[in-house]
């Protein structure tokens, strides 16, 4: 058996009103959220098109190509053998690919 309080119950429209009321205030918290960026520490990072590198050297090192590895076709990648699903006339194809 139900028993009320006597409290008048909300509508399906006042409950609708409130939802869309805590929307726009999580909205605009999120908006604040995103606006704490370090500007100063944004821009030591960025690097300018057209930066002149001549004269660095890169810190890791490339190796060639094993003889149990392969090129895809499709992503350009290298893989290990373990991850080729087919060739085709456009060569190896990794599994991520096919």
């Amino acid at each position: 058996m139900a028993t009320g309080d006597g409290t008048p119950r909300k509508t399906d429209e006042e409950f609708a009103e409130e939802s869309i009321e805590e929307l726009k205030v999580r909205r605009a918290e999120k908006s604040y959220a995103m606006l704490d960026v370090d500007e100063a520490e944004l821009a030591e990072t960025l690097e300018l098109p057209g930066a002149d590198f001549s004269d660095e050297r890169p810190t890791v090192e490339a190796l060639p190509r094993q003889a149990d590895e392969f090129t895809c076709s499709k992503c350009f990648l290298v893989h290990h053998r373990s991850q080729l699903d087919h060739e085709d006339a456009g060569g190896a194809v990794c599994t991520e690919c096919s």
